[in-house]
């Protein structure tokens, strides 16, 4: 090859390097678009995922949600945001949310209007989901699996924990981390950033990536995911979700309640918390819902009547209380009897609990008197 060549040739070589470097980066599929897409809610056109969504099967799959979620809204939420509407006048920033698992649909219904909210429980939180790398086989598995892992709350309104313990492990999209996603993404949310993140013992939060290479958590220490989202108003809000263990053994050295505590009074929700805090050894996270809330929305498995002082809460039953399934000996409450039987409770037109069926179910708002101010004031 002469020089003239040679020059012609190294010179191509360059232009076409230049214009390699010039092109614009393929786009990464966003977390809202990851999210439409796990929801059975098509994605935007241009996302690298909108591909995924020509598929019949993705197709059946929103198709099936479509359907799950139609009943969902006129069966469940949308009762319950009429109820919160009604009922719950005055409203604090923040919402705790105990024993949750990843159940921020409920969480949004009854307090739509939050800016932070925390909930918690013992499921993983997972990986951040990412489904560019799966063939379309093994989304459409992917899939199935998450429906499995809905079931429960679609049809009763509460996750049966020990199910997801098997249902949350061992997946490509394993961890709750998907479902928040499906959650946030059906209740009308744009999510705008997902990170991992951990507690200090001192409830102090820091990124997950930040960690030094190799360095391992201390034992017992709050795990968990920040979610930064914008609901039709555009305002930005943060969802919490830690695995961590609530019993008093595990708050000792988690930080969760401290990290709690640094964001001041909230309202908080108990449902289907497995009557967990009747007992003596959930009594640290039992006494900061009822010294760090304002209102307490719970069925009959969260605080027992007993622990709220006349003094200083104003208790209104709504529903039916009927005794707890057999499966949670030992958790009637005959105060809480004794209070339906007092006066005549305001009925309830949707399920909720346990005992989900709505003519069975109970719910109890209790909303500090004023006579003692909150912990924090």
């Amino acid at each position: 090859m002469d020089r003239h060549c040679r020059t012609v040739s190294a010179a191509a070589l360059a232009a076409g390097l230049m214009l390699v470097l010039m092109a614009p980066a393929a786009q990464a599929a966003s977390p809202d678009n990851t999210a439409r897409l796990l929801a059975g809610m098509q994605p935007s056109a241009s996302s690298p995922l909108a591909a995924f969504a020509k598929d019949g099967s993705w197709q059946r799959h929103a198709k099936r949600f479509d359907s799950a979620w139609s009943g969902l809204e006129t069966r469940q939420l949308d009762k319950i945001r009429a109820w919160s509407r009604e009922h719950i006048v005055q409203r604090q920033p923040v919402v705790f949310y105990m024993f949750s698992g990843p159940d921020f649909l409920y969480a949004d219904a009854f307090f739509p209007e939050a800016s932070t909210y925390v909930l918690s429980g013992l499921e993983p939180v997972g990986a951040v989901p990412d489904v560019e790398g799966l063939s379309q086989r093994a989304l459409s598995g992917e899939l199935g699996r998450l429906q499995q892992s809905l079931n429960s709350v679609l049809s009763f309104s509460f996750f049966i924990t020990k199910k997801m313990k098997h249902q949350l492990r061992g997946r490509r999209l394993g961890g709750t981390l998907p479902i928040l996603y499906v959650f946030l993404a059906r209740a009308g949310k744009t999510i705008d950033d997902v990170s991992l993140v951990k507690l200090d013992a001192d409830g102090t939060l820091r990124p997950v990536e930040a960690d030094k290479p190799g360095e391992k958590s201390p034992w017992g220490v709050a795990q968990g995911a920040k979610i930064v989202f914008s609901g039709a108003d555009g305002k930005k809000r943060t969802l919490y979700y830690f695995s961590t263990d609530l019993s008093d053994g595990g708050v000792k050295h988690s930080g969760f309640l401290e990290f709690c505590a640094h964001l001041g009074r909230g309202d908080s929700l108990l449902k289907s918390a497995s009557y967990l805090m009747h007992s003596d050894n959930f009594s640290s996270v039992r006494q900061f819902v009822l010294d760090h809330s304002n209102a307490v929305v719970e069925d009959d498995s969260g605080i027992p009547v007993r622990y709220f002082k006349e003094e200083e809460w104003k208790l209104e039953p709504f529903g039916n209380y009927l005794r707890p399934l057999r499966i949670f000996p030992r958790s009637y409450q005959p105060q809480l009897n004794a209070l339906y039987r007092k006066g005549r409770a305001a009925p309830l037109d949707f399920g909720i609990g346990y005992r989900w069926r709505p003519r069975q179910s109970n719910l109890l708002l209790a909303v500090r008197s004023g006579k003692k101010t909150a912990q924090g004031d």
